[in-house]
Formats: structure tokens, C-alpha cells, sequence
């Protein structure tokens, strides 16, 4: 975990990195959550009926392309179709550990609710999920969503994952689906989720990293930033940063290249991964 953090500035001529200027950077990544959020919205038909089938008109927005891949059909069965449609994550962070009954779970970035409606079948009724989100659009997607699933153990809080609006050792689990990587200061975030975890809490991650540093070109694009390249540590920064807000047991339990191709000489750097972890 020795490698350096890529994204700091090294001379007055660098171009502004959208990092250093974390309310710009907000307002981009809400501009194109919003937009995600309104695909999940399209999925609400309003005769009630599910949209995605043989006879759509317009599958990409319907159904999901991103939830196919990354969850099974059982799983995506149980949630809405404007839930699936909104999913935006990079893995399925529900998967990579145990949720218990009767647990307290958190997400860290929450979107359309696909994760924390998940979580809230493995903790059953006497359990409770809190999505934490910073997107108004999604908060209003979620909730919708949580009403047409009677999830009554799960609710949507309008906040910024550096700044989580829980108590401190009040949560078992933490999940976050490629959401820690678009934070500005993501020692924040670890230390925010360090805090919120009651002794023995786990977390469960997952996230886009890159191998080695990024050309600046891709690091100041915005489309980059809000698309979950320009944001991503090194894995060993990245690593490094969960042990030094307390983490223990950090263990990567996949990994995997985003994409396969990609004709751009830096994308073999970019994988997806998944840790867990435990305060």
C-alpha cells in the first residue's frame, strides 16, 4: 500500500481536477444520477403492469442491461422494474457477506434501492435498512419504490455519504455499491462509516479502482468523474485509506477488469472489486 494518490495536483499548469473542487463535483454527479434516476422512473408504468418484456419499445431504459450482470434473476424478480432499471452499481455488495436477521444495514449511495430492498429480505421484519443518498431524484425513485414493495424496514435519507445522519455504533453493516469512488474526500467517507458501525460492524464494498495512474486527460474529464473512472483510487490508496479510518480483515474478494473492450490504452487498469472489511 505504498503507491501515491494520483489525484493531487504536481504544478500550477495541471488543469483543475474536479476533486478540488468538491460542490462542482456534487452538482455533476447529481446532474447524471438524476438522469438515471428518471430511467428508473420510466419503468413505473401507469397502468401498474411491468414494462420490460418481448413488446417494449425501449429496452435499454426498461430493463436494466446493469442488473442483468450483475444480479440473478431471483434477485432481480424481488425489486421492482424501476429499481432494476436505475441500478447503476458495479457489483452486488449484499453478496459478499452475511446480513443476519433482525440486523441494522446501511447503504452508503443507495439510488433506486435495489441494494437496501435486497439487504432487507436477509434482515428480515425485525431488521431495518437506511439508503443514505445524495440525489433528490433518487430519494423520490426509492421511496416510490419502497411503497409498491410494502418494504416498511427500510427508509431513504436525503444526505452526503461524508457526512452520514446516523449516531455513532448504531449499524451492524455497511453496503456501497461504486458510489465511495465519485466522493471527493473519501477518507471521510471511511471515517463515516467507521463511526456509524457498532464493534465487530462490517463492511461491505463494492467499488471501481485502477491498477496504476490514470493520464491526466481521463482524470479531468468530466464525463469521466461521473461515469466511476476519474474518481477511482489505486487499489493499494484506496485499501490503505479503509485501514487508516480503523478497518481490520480487509480482504478483496473480487476482481475483475470493467470492461473488455475498450480500445483505450489506460481501461486494462480500471477493475472492479469487492471488499469487505470489519471495524
Amino acid at each position: 500500500m505504498t503507491e501515491n494518490n494520483s489525484n493531487t495536483k504536481t504544478s500550477p499548469e495541471m488543469p483543475e481536477l474536479l476533486s478540488d473542487n468538491p460542490v462542482n463535483l456534487r452538482s455533476e454527479i447529481q446532474e447524471r444520477y438524476t438522469l438515471v434516476a428518471e430511467r428508473g422512473l420510466q419503468a413505473i408504468p401507469d397502468d401498474g403492469g411491468a414494462c420490460c418484456g418481448p413488446t417494449s419499445s425501449d429496452s435499454e431504459v426498461c430493463c436494466s442491461p446493469n442488473a442483468e450482470r450483475l444480479y440473478s434473476a431471483d434477485e432481480i424478480d424481488s425489486v421492482t422494474d424501476a429499481a432494476a432499471a436505475a441500478a447503476a452499481g458495479c457489483g452486488n455488495p449484499t453478496a459478499i457477506g452475511e446480513l443476519n436477521a433482525g440486523e441494522t444495514v446501511l447503504d452508503m449511495g443507495s439510488g433506486g434501492g435495489i441494494d437496501c430492498f435486497l439487504a432487507a429480505k436477509q434482515v428480515g421484519p425485525t431488521g431495518h435498512v437506511i439508503g443514505i443518498d445524495m440525489t433528490p431524484a433518487m430519494i423520490n425513485l426509492a421511496q416510490k419504490n419502497a411503497a409498491t414493495l410494502k418494504a416498511d424496514n427500510v427508509v431513504f435519507k436525503l444526505s452526503q455519504i461524508e457526512s452520514l445522519p446516523e449516531p455513532d455504533n448504531t449499524v451492524d453493516a455497511i453496503i456501497s455499491n461504486c458510489v465511495i469512488n465519485l466522493a471527493a474526500d473519501k477518507d471521510a467517507v471511511f471515517a463515516e462509516a467507521y463511526r456509524v458501525l457498532r464493534d465487530g460492524g462490517r463492511l461491505y464494498v463494492s467499488d471501481i479502482v485502477v491498477t496504476e495512474e490514470l493520464p491526466l486527460d481521463v482524470q479531468v474529464d468530466v464525463s469521466n468523474w461521473t461515469g466511476c473512472i476519474a474518481g477511482a483510487q489505486l487499489q493499494g490508496v484506496y485499501l490503505g485509506q479503509m485501514a487508516a479510518a480503523g478497518f481490520t480483515d480487509i480482504e478483496v474478494v473480487t476482481s475483475v477488469p470493467t470492461s473488455s473492450d475498450s480500445k483505450d490504452a489506460w481501461a486494462d487498469a480500471v477493475r472492479s472489486i469487492s471488499v469487505r472489511a470489519v471495524k
